[in-house]
């Protein structure tokens, strides 16, 4: 069995991250993340300041599928977005990427407004196993919601086991 190794040619898709429709800029994105290309990365984060909600949470999954840690600073940019949806993004794409550097960041995350994120920076840092997110994650134990709680104690129940 033969396999053909190829790279795919993104300037196309690069370029594209620039069109004037939200569609096109969106599904370059998309594509770009599959595309495995780590070139796409310089492009892809600095299409993270698109003025569409839609296209940068595009942007943010992109690069947690590309996995690599050059991403990690631009992912961490975009937990501070205004858009909710696009911070969750972020979330997921960093416990993809699993890099250290990550941790501080999701930690404030913590304290986000939104549910989800408490939620998702909650089960991230539980993944990751640094200790430095057990207390953290203790002050949860106060949370209003108990889906927040219980993603905290659970993350605190992980990184003791591995520790």
């Amino acid at each position: 069995m033969i396999f053909l190794i190829y790279r795919v040619n993104i300037s196309h898709l690069i370029a594209a991250l620039h069109d004037p429709t939200i569609k096109k800029r969106r599904a370059a994105a998309t594509q770009l993340g599959k595309s495995g290309n780590l070139s796409a990365i310089p492009p892809l984060i600095e299409a993270l300041s698109d003025t569409h909600p839609v296209v940068r949470r595009e942007v943010v999954l992109a690069l947690g599928r590309l996995g690599d840690s050059s991403a990690v600073p631009g992912l961490v940019f975009s937990l501070d977005d205004t858009d909710v949806e696009v911070r969750a993004a972020a979330v997921a794409a960093l416990g993809k990427i699993k890099d250290r550097d990550a941790v501080d960041p999701l930690i404030r995350c913590l304290c986000d407004k939104e549910i989800i994120i408490r939620i998702g920076a909650a089960e991230v840092l539980g993944k990751f196993g640094d200790r430095r997110a057990i207390e953290p994650l203790k002050n949860l134990g106060h949370d209003p919601f108990s889906e927040v709680r219980e993603a905290a104690e659970e993350a605190i129940r992980k990184l003791r086991v591995r520790s």
